[in-house]
């Protein structure tokens, strides 16, 4: 074997040195210093190592991290951009981490309440995110309505899960409850407890009445008929073609008026033919 073969890389010190190690040096030392064009390589890199080391280069933001959070199997890393409060400052970045796979629950679950009003509806219909995180984001938009501008409100009606769309029901507010109406995520049973609640108004019960989507389903139109405030108009028009069964049972609804009671007496001494 000749003399040159043999040679193995030493350090200054005259010490062997390992051959990865200075590759593995320069990554982490590139991780480091970096600047902002060179780390959005460096946040592709492999290695949990490099990774959690760009964390502390001052020339990271938050456009670096959402880069690397589009990437899987990063969950360590996700741990460490929890724990360093610079990294948190960004709305995206709490956005990211929350819908992210890799992210631990309890961090998931943390950060929800910290979310934007609209950020928390895209949680809502992402799928594949835990039931949950779904039912977090769900109720947190439903503690955040009362405080809600009418714009916000009106969006929420449009877009919002079955249980957004309930809590929009209770409070009543006509143009808002309208567009619940045509809501796809609105659930007839919903509805139909809404109808027998004190939320339910004259003005809300007619909105309901007036729907093309509800107004022919049986048990709507029936939970419409046993609404003290349903205004008169809607007895003369759903009661004729009840059955008799359906005339006796709201003749015994101790909830009626006496006026409504009168129309449906009138309509039970007329029986479908």
């Amino acid at each position: 074997m000749s003399q040159e073969s043999s040679i193995k890389p030493q350090s200054a010190a005259g010490h062997e040195q390992a051959p990865e190690a200075l590759p593995r040096l320069d990554g982490l030392q590139e991780a480091l210093t970096a600047d902002k064009d060179r780390l959005f390589s460096v946040v592709q890199d492999h290695r949990e190592e490099v990774l959690i080391a760009a964390l502390r280069n001052p020339a990271l933001d938050h456009q670096h991290l959402l880069t690397l959070l589009k990437r899987r199997g990063v969950g360590p890393v996700i741990t460490a951009i929890y724990s360093g409060k610079r990294h948190m400052e960004s709305a995206a970045v709490k956005f990211a981490l929350v819908v992210h796979p890799d992210t631990p629950a309890h961090i998931a679950q943390t950060l929800i309440p910290l979310l934007y009003l609209f950020d928390l509806l895209r949680v809502c219909h992402i799928p594949g995110l835990s039931a949950d995180i779904h039912l977090a984001a769900e109720r947190k938009i439903v503690q955040l309505i009362p405080t809600q501008p009418l714009g916000n409100k009106l969006t929420l009606a449009r877009r919002g899960t079955s249980a957004i769309v309930e809590a929009l029901l209770r409070e009543g507010v006509q143009n808002v409850l309208e567009i619940c109406l045509d809501n796809p995520h609105l659930k007839e049973g919903s509805l139909h407890q809404f109808l027998t609640s004190s939320h339910a108004t004259a003005e809300a019960v007619s909105a309901v009445a007036r729907s093309s989507r509800w107004k022919s389903r049986p048990n709507i139109r029936l939970a419409i008929l046993k609404n003290p405030r349903t205004p008169l108009i809607w007895f003369t028009l759903f009661l004729p073609g009840l059955p008799t069964a359906t005339v006796r049972d709201l003749l015994a609804s101790p909830r009626l008026t006496f006026a409504q009671k009168e129309l449906v007496r009138k309509a039970g001494s007329h029986p479908p033919r």
